[in-house]
């Protein structure tokens, strides 16, 4: 005389995106002409990198919370790993903005976008298109250029560290 409750319905309230951990995080750009513009402010780095990673707009200063990849030539943007869009937004100093949640530790965002090719809610894979390099208020003096942030268990941190890494690697 077994006793068994069936539970039925699900036991996650909310999508979470699974990826592999083997899975390799990407540039956020194909083009291999692309440089960088300006890097991610670290604040244990080194002076001379410090100043090189200062924004000037509207007589403040501020420290840059990702990096710039410029560009003379508009250049695909593309998603770093598989995810979901959670935001797309047009930004009065950013420009046009993409959000992507990777995982629950992992979400990119990029702005500076002169279009966007996804919409909030949409599954995205790695290498996918998800818009166009652009311009934007707070960075004009870079030009055509994408602006490109990391988050990783809720911290901004330096996407250079992390690109090229696999997700087993970061944790």
């Amino acid at each position: 005389n077994d006793n068994y409750t069936y539970v039925s319905g699900t036991i996650l309230d909310e999508y979470v995106p699974v990826i592999s951990v083997d899975k390799e995080i990407l540039k956020p750009y194909t083009n291999e002409s692309v440089s960088i513009g300006k890097n991610y402010y670290d604040y244990k780095g080194q002076e001379e990198d410090q100043k090189n990673a200062i924004i000037y707009h509207e007589n403040t200063y501020l420290q840059n919370t990702g990096i710039d990849y410029v560009n003379k030539d508009v250049f695909d943007v593309v998603s770093i790993l598989d995810g979901e869009v959670i935001e797309v937004a047009e930004k009065e100093l950013l420009g046009k903005s993409v959000t992507i949640r990777h995982n629950n530790e992992i979400i990119s965002v990029y702005q500076s976008l002169s279009e966007t090719t996804v919409n909030k809610g949409d599954k995205v894979a790695a290498g996918q298109v998800i818009g166009k390099s652009g311009t934007c208020e707070l960075n004009k003096d870079l030009g055509n250029h994408l602006h490109f942030e990391l988050t990783i268990n809720g911290s901004l941190q330096d996407p250079k560290n992390y690109i090229g890494k696999k997700l087993n690697e970061i944790n």
